[in-house]
């Protein structure tokens, strides 16, 4: 069987799952297919991380209790913030030079994996430095950050995805981080059952990033590539970190509004403390792989569009758009009516002033999912500057109502300075500068007027 014949029989069958109304819209659209089956292999894959990984994350907080919990938690948002280090903000770029010319797939990606790899490295070390210096007596803190940090250099084989992802292909990268994450997963539950230490739960995490990796290596070659044939150039490389370094520096202020909250109640209150917004984090964020999975699906339309006609491609963008704002109402309206007994069912009494933070926290997904389909936006027009620009003053704007707030009302404090941050990037900055003002007003329109149907 072709490949091309193979990637529609996996499509075909995601469609079959569409009810009759939806497969007649789509009827003979064999982009739109072919986009729905990508997202239903992104979805499927997220949907098992959630499921699974919500089930194994409120059975180590269970276990663990607020203060170890809080710990571990802060030891993951601590080294988050260096992960941009390590991705370099290639992500898009990479994609978007694939679409454009697949032919140099192997220069392309050859060259991304060295600069990640380099960028793991720094990474890495920047983490453990910063740890020693901010704890230096702390060697519990230490341990943790030193093992979760060292994932990033195995990222780097995360380069391969960008193929999958401009071919729209995402069933292979799918199948090998499944497989590994259902690894750790088993061995997670292997952990709690023997009564392992709190730094067990990190080396699993470690080894569950190395284990996807190989999986990646091997569905890579399984589509008969071979990464043997990858070459790094130094032009290429130049070229790739000249459009990509606002998106590393976007990075860097994605991850501080994401995780800075985490890190200075850590600082400002105490463990326990981060581990019951840990929890409320977790309930709130486990929806964010929606919106990546059709990111991914919908980028190289977008990328094809803006080349043929402009109305067109911004058309495409405010159904996008719309569509973001749908599926946050979705999930968000329903989540703030059950937020505190969700909390209380799931995590314990223990856990129970997590509910009231969740209540306003999951309002962050309306402008995280607007957020992430506006970065296209900018992908596509190469604004990675103002986009950088826009995702910093959001960034700042929740350190400050962070160190105003969180002494204040603690966790709670946190909780309003993201939500408000979060809006803030991803709506209300566009407003200040005049080239962003039309998607500000169709981000407007999403989330007060979110129709996908029709023209």
């Amino acid at each position: 069987m072709t490949e091309q014949a193979n990637n529609k029989e996996w499509g075909q069958g995601w469609l079959r799952l569409l009810p009759a109304f939806a497969r007649e819209k789509i009827s003979g659209r064999a982009y739109l297919q072919n986009v729905i089956a990508n997202t239903g292999w992104q979805f499927a894959d997220n949907l098992l991380r959630m499921g699974i990984g919500l089930l194994i994350g409120i059975w180590i907080a269970r276990y663990l209790g607020p203060e170890q919990f809080g710990l571990l938690s802060y030891a993951l948002a601590f080294a988050s913030l260096f992960l941009p280090l390590a991705t370099l903000g290639l992500d898009d770029i990479a994609v978007r030079n694939l679409v454009h010319d697949p032919a140099e797939r192997h220069n392309i990606l050859g060259t991304a994996f060295i600069l990640k790899l380099i960028g793991g490295m720094f990474s890495f070390t920047a983490a453990i430095s910063a740890i020693f210096i901010l704890r230096p007596m702390d060697n519990l803190s230490q341990g943790l950050v030193a093992i979760i940090a060292a994932g990033a250099i195995f990222q780097a084989f995360n380069a391969i995805e960008f193929w999958f992802n401009s071919q729209i292909q995402a069933k292979y990268a799918a199948l090998a981080r499944s497989g590994a994450f259902l690894a750790g997963a088993l061995a997670k539950i292997g952990l709690i059952i023997a009564g392992a230490s709190l730094l067990a739960f990190a080396w699993v995490g470690l080894l569950e990033i190395i284990a996807g990796s190989l999986g990646l290596i091997l569905a890579y070659q399984a589509r008969g590539h071979n990464i043997r044939r990858w070459q790094g150039h130094l032009a290429t490389a130049t070229a790739l970190l000249k459009d990509s370094w606002p998106l590393i520096f976007s990075c860097i202020v994605i991850m501080i509004y994401l995780r800075i909250d985490q890190v200075m109640l850590g600082e400002m209150t105490s463990s326990a403390e981060v581990g019951v917004y840990s929890v409320a984090v977790r309930l709130a964020e486990v929806w964010f792989f929606i919106p990546g999975a059709i990111y991914w699906s919908l980028l190289p339309g977008l990328v094809e569009a803006k080349a043929a006609d402009e109305e067109l491609f911004y058309r495409r963008l405010q159904k996008y758009y719309n569509l973001m704002a749908l599926v946050a109402y979705a999930i968000v309206l329903p989540m703030m009516f059950l937020a505190e007994w969700l909390v209380l069912i799931l995590f314990g009494v223990a856990y129970a002033a997590a509910g009231p933070m969740l209540a306003i926290l999951i309002w962050v997904n309306l402008f995280t999912f607007l957020e992430i389909a506006r970065s296209a936006f900018f992908n596509v027009m190469n604004w990675n500057r103002i986009y950088l620009l826009t995702l910093a003053l959001g960034a700042g704007l929740n350190v400050i109502l962070n160190w105003l707030l969180i002494p204040v009302y603690g966790g709670l404090g946190a909780v309003i300075s993201s939500v408000v941050a979060y809006w803030f990037a991803a709506h209300g900055a566009c407003f200040l500068f005049k080239p962003l003002r039309r998607t500000g007003l169709m981000l407007t329109k999403a989330i007060f007027y979110p129709k996908i149907w029709g023209t």
